[in-house]
């Protein structure tokens, strides 16, 4: 091991104590990353977005810069994999894997199901911690499953990889795990996830746009629910349709050049949605909205769009009072404007006072507890 990889694998773990990122509750974390580090399971080529787009980073003509990648930072992912110029896989950031893992509750002996294997860091950890031959994972791109079986063979975990689309069909060798762990965004729990979890046990899953849940499911097995516990973006589920880009250039695109169709005056200053409570009710009461903040001499314009043909911007102050722009065939903008007020009518809750309930045929967001208000989450079309 060279010395800058085993200096960035100790600026890494203080950085993660100093940002409190450490789980107290699973210390086994730290020594399973200690004794896994992320950069045995980083391909060899990276990729870097140098500000205009992602640029490839290879091992052997840029050691540094590729050792420097991999341990960008506890809230900075490695993206080890494009498809159409688009980050398809990566290696999640160090602190939100510790915060997922740690919400899984995991145990030695508990049989798992890791859904998204990618690199095979994931699996890694929980196989570190539940045991040999206690850990499947679904991967449905078979190149980065031959590497993940590499990554852990060399390892030295008895871990299983196996092919396969875990969205649709049960675990991998049958039966009910004690514990199931997903790495790729979806709105909707797939049915065939919690009928795969026993009774008691618990899903972890980063939700579609904006921040992860953990489950638990219920004794008779006839549902499951649970809170959210952070926030994250995370790749979506190859299988399902992609979500909306975010930033100026997807807004563009969805705006085409048209002329607002409606535009009035607000009483709410805009630079209010940099608060991450409000952002996240946004995303809760309006899934597919996206919101991108752009910041100008008078202040930050938010820019909204629903990745098809409605669009909003929410512009600063200039003469008065900030503004509100929009057009399409609905009217997004009023719609984050409504999520905005019953925010505030709420209280202003944070994200951890929202939580999810899933059955056989319907699902929900709620807030301050399963019997609060409540917002319907799109189930997904039949496989």
């Amino acid at each position: 091991m060279d010395g800058g990889l085993a200096g960035q694998r100790a600026r890494l773990d203080a950085e993660m104590e100093r940002c409190g990122q450490w789980p107290a509750d699973s210390p086994w974390l730290r020594e399973a990353c200690a004794a896994l580090p992320r950069d045995r399971f980083a391909p060899d080529r990276l990729w870097h977005w140098d500000g205009w787009a992602y640029v490839p980073l290879d091992r052997a003509a840029d050691p540094g810069g590729w050792t420097g990648e991999v341990y960008g930072g506890v809230s900075s992912a490695a993206i080890t994999q494009l498809t159409d110029g688009i980050p398809s896989s990566s290696l999640s950031a160090p602190g939100v894997v510790a915060d997922m893992l740690d919400s899984l509750r995991l145990e030695p002996g508990h049989r798992v199901w890791d859904v998204g294997t990618g690199q095979g860091w994931t699996a890694a950890l929980s196989a570190w911690r539940a045991g040999p031959g206690r850990v499947v994972s679904s991967e449905v791109d078979e190149g980065l499953a031959a590497f993940a079986r590499d990554r852990l063979a060399a390892a030295g975990l008895d871990a299983e990889v196996v092919t396969g689309d875990a969205t649709h069909g049960g675990v991998p060798g049958g039966g009910q795990v004690d514990r199931l762990h997903a790495t790729y965004a979806i709105e909707a729990v797939p049915w065939n996830w919690v009928e795969a979890v026993r009774p008691g046990g618990r899903i972890v899953y980063p939700w579609g746009r904006l921040g992860y849940v953990a489950l638990t499911v219920a004794e008779d097995g006839a549902g499951a629910r649970g809170w959210v516990h952070g926030l994250a973006q995370f790749m979506g589920d190859r299988h399902a349709p992609a979500q909306a880009s975010s930033g100026p250039a997807a807004h563009a695109a969805v705006r085409a050049d048209a002329d607002p169709e409606e535009r009035r005056v607000l009483d709410r200053d805009p630079a209010a949605l940099k608060d991450w409570g409000l952002r996240f009710a946004v995303r809760v009461a309006v899934p597919d909205a996206v919101l991108f903040t752009r910041h100008g001499p008078e202040g930050p314009t938010v820019l909204v769009h629903d990745g098809d043909r409605s669009w909003a911007e929410i512009r600063p102050a200039t003469d008065g009072r900030p503004s509100l722009l929009q057009g399409g065939p609905r009217r997004i903008g009023d719609e984050v404007m409504i999520a905005w007020a019953q925010w505030e009518d709420l209280g202003r809750p944070d994200l951890y006072d929202y939580g999810i309930t899933v059955t056989p045929d319907t699902q929900w967001a709620w807030q301050g507890g399963p019997d609060g208000p409540r917002w319907p989450i799109a189930q997904p079309a039949p496989a």
